[in-house]
C-alpha cells in the first residue's frame, strides 16, 4: 500500500477523544461473552458520559430553531442621504459593502423539538460579523411584545409555559396573566390572527421589535427601529391549515428554509428602519419607547438600509444553530441603547442566559466568535481553549493599564452620545399607556378572513377559561374596538364548556385516540 493511502486510511480511522484507536467499537469489555462488565471499560465509559452530556441545557425560551449563513449588503444610504448623518456604524457606510451574518429563527414558549405550527412568536435573531466585531439584532416576527416592562418577562413565561402540575399548556393560565396585562390587548390581537403562525420562515418578517439609537460621528442620536421584509413575499396560516401540516410534517419550516437554501434559492430579506428625533414626542398618543406600540410608518417611514441574504446551511446543528448565542446588548460604535425598559432587561438577561446555557467561555464557539482579532484580559473559565491575547502581547499581563507591553485602551470612533437625565429614581408604569386604540387599530385593518380567524381562536380558547377571565377579555377588546369586543364575546358563548383542559379540539384529540387505537393482546 502507497504510503500516501495508509495515510488516508489512517485519518479515517476511529479513535477516541484521547486520540486512541478503536478496533472494536461493537462491545464492552466483560467478562465472558455474557458479562458481567468491568469497571476500566476505558473506551466505553469515555463514550457513553460523553453522550449523557450531549445536550446543554435547553433555552428556556426560543429552545425549537433553525439557522442558516449569509451575508448583508449595505446601501450607504437613508433615503437620499448618506447614512453618516445618522450612524457612523460601520456596517451601514458604504454602498455594497457585504458583512457576514449568521441567522437563528425560532419559536419563542415551546419546547426544542415541539412542531412549528404552534401558535407562537417566531424569533429572528441576525448576528453582524462587523469589522468592528459582532453585532446582535435580536427580535421576532412580530413587531411589537406582550409586555413594556422586564420586570414581568419571568411571570409572562411562566403562564405561556405548561402547568408546573399537569405540564399542559393552558389557555385559562395564559388568558389570566393577558387579562391582567392590559398592553398586551395588541399583542394577542396579532398572535390570535394568522399573523400567529407564519407559513415557514422564508416568508415572514422580522422586527428588532424594541426602540435602540443610532450615533453619528457628532455624538448626536436618533431614535429608531429595524425591521426585516421578506423578499419571497408573506405567508401566513389559518389554524385549519396548521393542522393539516402538522399531520404531515412537524418540522416543516427547517425543512423548508434547509432545502431552499440546499438548492440553489437563498431567501432574502431588505432590512428597514425607521427614524425618529431623540426625545419623548409629546405630541404622540403613546411613548416611543413602549414596545407595545407600533410606529406609524405614514409618518415614519420604513427606509430600506441594506439587503441579506442566507445561502449557506450549517454543517452542524448543534454546533452552530444550538450553541449560536445572541445578545441585545451586542452593539457596535455607532449603534446604542434607548431607555426601552423592555430593552434594557434584556440586555442584561440574554447574554447572562449564554453563559449559564453554553458556559463562560461561549464567545470562544467559532459561531460566536467574531471574525476579527480579539484581545482581552478575560481569562480561564470552563471550556477556554485560547486565550484572547494580542499578537506580541506580553503573557505575563493580564490586566491593564501596564507599561509592560499589555493591551491598550482603543482611539474613540467620534464623540460620545451622552444623554442627560433629571428625574426621581421611582418603579412605575410609563404616562402614556394608551393600551388599547392600536390594537383597535389593527384589528380594522385586518382583512375580513384574518379578523374571522381571529374571532374563532380567541373565542376557542377564550371558553375554556373562568367567567372572571373571560369579562375582563372582553373589556379589553371592547375598549380596543366595540364591535371586537361583541364578537369575541358571541364567540365564547357559541363553544360548549367542560371539564376538561384545554379547548375543545384538544379535548376531541385526547379523547379519538382513545377511539381510534387498535386493541391488541400483550406479548
Amino acid at each position: 500500500m502507497r504510503d500516501e493511502d495508509k495515510k488516508g486510511r489512517a485519518e479515517q480511522t476511529l479513535t477516541n477523544r484521547q486520540g486512541h484507536p478503536i478496533a472494536n467499537n461493537q462491545d464492552m469489555r466483560t467478562v465472558g461473552n455474557r458479562g458481567p462488565a468491568t469497571l476500566e471499560n476505558y473506551p466505553f465509559i469515555e463514550k457513553i458520559t460523553h453522550f449523557d452530556r450531549e445536550r446543554v441545557p435547553e433555552r428556556v425560551v426560543h429552545a425549537r430553531g433553525a439557522g442558516a449563513h449569509g451575508y448583508f449588503e449595505a446601501y450607504g444610504t437613508y433615503g437620499n442621504e448618506p447614512i453618516a448623518k445618522y450612524t457612523r456604524a460601520k456596517v451601514f457606510q458604504q454602498k455594497g459593502q457585504r458583512t457576514p451574518v449568521f441567522v437563528r429563527f425560532s419559536s419563542v414558549i415551546h419546547g426544542g423539538h415541539s412542531p412549528e405550527t404552534l401558535r407562537d412568536p417566531r424569533g429572528f435573531a441576525v448576528k453582524f460579523y462587523t469589522e468592528d466585531g459582532n453585532w446582535d439584532l435580536v427580535g421576532n416576527n412580530l413587531k411589537i411584545f406582550f409586555i413594556r416592562d422586564a420586570m414581568k418577562f419571568p411571570d409572562m413565561i411562566h403562564a405561556f409555559k405548561p402547568d408546573p402540575v399537569t405540564n399542559i399548556q393552558d389557555m385559562e393560565r395564559f388568558f389570566d396573566f393577558v387579562s391582567n396585562t392590559p398592553e398586551s390587548t395588541h399583542m394577542i390581537t396579532f398572535l390570535f390572527s394568522p399573523w400567529g403562525i407564519p407559513a415557514n420562515y422564508r416568508q415572514m418578517q422580522g422586527s428588532g421589535v424594541n426602540t435602540y439609537k443610532w450615533v453619528n460621528t457628532d455624538g448626536e442620536a436618533v431614535l429608531v427601529k429595524y425591521h426585516w421584509e421578506p423578499q419571497q413575499g408573506i405567508r401566513n396560516l389559518t389554524q385549519d391549515e396548521a393542522e393539516q401540516i402538522q399531520a404531515k410534517n412537524f418540522n416543516h419550516a427547517t425543512q423548508d428554509l434547509y432545502e431552499a437554501i440546499e438548492r440553489g434559492d437563498p431567501p432574502s430579506w431588505e432590512l428597514c428602519v425607521q427614524i425618529m428625533e431623540d426625545d419623548e414626542h409629546p405630541e404622540l398618543d403613546f411613548d416611543p419607547l413602549d414596545d407595545t406600540k407600533l410606529w406609524d410608518p405614514d409618518k415614519f417611514p420604513m427606509v430600506p438600509v441594506g439587503r441579506m441574504v442566507l445561502d449557506r446551511n450549517p454543517a452542524n446543528y448543534f454546533a452552530e444553530v444550538e450553541q449560536a448565542a445572541f445578545g441585545t446588548g451586542v452593539l457596535v460604535d455607532g449603534l446604542d441603547f434607548s431607555d426601552d425598559k423592555m430593552l434594557q432587561g434584556r440586555t442584561l438577561s440574554y447574554s447572562d442566559t449564554q453563559r449559564y446555557r453554553v458556559g463562560s467561555n461561549y464567545l470562544q464557539l467559532p459561531v460566536n466568535a467574531p471574525k476579527k482579532p480579539v484581545a482581552t484580559n478575560q481569562r480561564d473559565g470552563q471550556m477556554a481553549f485560547y486565550v484572547d491575547a494580542a499578537p506580541g502581547q506580553n503573557p505575563h499581563i493580564n490586566y491593564e493599564p501596564s507599561s509592560l507591553n499589555g493591551i491598550r485602551e482603543a482611539e474613540p470612533g467620534g464623540e460620545p452620545h451622552q444623554p442627560s437625565y433629571n428625574d426621581k429614581l421611582m418603579r412605575q408604569t410609563i404616562d402614556r399607556t394608551n393600551d388599547f386604540a392600536q390594537a383597535g387599530d389593527t384589528f380594522r385593518k385586518f382583512e375580513q378572513w384574518e379578523r374571522d380567524e381571529l374571532i374563532v381562536n380567541l373565542g376557542n380558547a377564550l371558553a375554556t377559561c373562568s367567567p372572571v377571565i373571560q369579562d375582563n377579555m372582553i373589556r379589553h377588546l371592547t375598549e380596543a374596538d366595540p364591535e371586537y369586543g361583541r364578537l369575541v364575546g358571541e364567540a365564547i358563548k357559541s363553544r360548549s364548556t367542560s371539564d376538561h383542559i384545554g379547548t375543545t379540539a384538544a379535548r376531541e384529540g385526547m379523547e379519538a385516540a382513545e377511539e381510534l387505537g387498535h386493541r391488541t393482546d400483550g406479548y
